[in-house]
């Protein structure tokens, strides 16, 4: 019989995400909280937009998410309304929004009592991997559920692993996270310092990324940085709520993160520039603006 998975929340990642699955034969319900957003979806690929979220999961083998924050997932997965209230037992419920780890630990406890299965997914990869269908999927849950969502999450993931038990994914995307921004602000500081120095800063970054300088940010990033071009990408926005989730943890966790602390407080500059939505690779207009 064929797969029917459900995907709630079509923003720059779940659209495509959802599309992969189309394309993959599976029969595909979809919902959105703007109601247009999951009919053009169904215009697009072959699919059913739903009204409500217990029609759209009703049924489903499958049931994916990527929605916005903790708050977010509580509405959307709570309630009488609700994906667990309404999936079928033995559902799989796979979350791929970046969020903390407690509300991941709190949706698992109550997707048990239904005996149904929930892994925390966050993924990497940004709106270029999920329109690829290439993205880094980290996920905390059971072992036997994540063995049986490891094929469709293959359908838009390239590394789909099971990191641990549920709240092991959002941990693993914070270490993402906290490698990431301090990736960016070194690069911003090294290509800010390449400009004062009259050098031609192209011809540095194809020098130096032959070498231990090297990352994924230089290879795609350095290029529209140089440009001043960042109406693309990762939103900065997105970047400090993630931030937020990480340094909230290392709270709870006795971590120290002071280049993440500082860096959440140069993306807050940059928001007051105007750059709420530029991709995270702006932090180097911080520094053109204060020299």
């Amino acid at each position: 019989m064929t797969t029917t998975a459900t995907f709630i929340g079509l923003g720059v990642m779940g659209y495509p995400m959802a599309g992969h699955l189309a394309r993959a034969g599976l029969n595909v319900r979809v919902w959105n909280r703007t109601a247009a957003k999951a009919e053009q979806w169904a215009s697009e690929y072959q699919g059913t937009a739903c009204k409500t979220i217990a029609e759209a999961v009703e049924g489903a083998d499958f049931v994916m998410t990527c929605v916005g924050a903790d708050k977010d997932l509580v509405e959307v997965f709570e309630g009488e309304g609700g994906i667990i209230a309404n999936a079928p037992v033995g559902a799989i419920l796979i979350d791929h929004t970046t969020a903390s780890a407690g509300v991941a630990e709190r949706l698992a406890a109550a997707a048990s009592k239904r005996n149904q299965a929930f892994i925390d997914a966050p993924v990497s990869g940004g709106q270029q991997g999920a329109e690829n269908g290439k993205l880094t999927v980290m996920c905390g849950g059971p072992e036997e559920a994540f063995a049986r969502a490891k094929p469709v999450m293959d359908h838009y993931g390239r590394a789909v692993n099971l990191m641990g038990p549920a709240g092991s994914g959002q941990k693993t995307k914070m270490v993402n996270q906290i490698a990431i921004a301090g990736l960016v602000q070194g690069l911003s500081e090294a290509l800010h310092f390449a400009e004062q120095a009259n050098l031609d800063v192209a011809k540095v970054v194809d020098v130096i990324s032959k070498g231990a300088a090297q990352s994924w940010q230089m290879e795609n990033r350095s290029g529209t940085m140089i440009e001043g071009e960042f109406n693309h990408g990762f939103a900065v926005d997105w970047m400090r709520k993630d931030l937020g989730i990480c340094l909230e943890e290392a709270n709870k966790i006795n971590a120290t993160l002071p280049v993440t602390a500082l860096v959440d407080q140069f993306y807050a500059d940059v928001q007051a520039m105007g750059g709420s939505r530029w991709d995270t690779s702006s932090l180097i207009q911080r520094l053109r603006k204060f020299r």
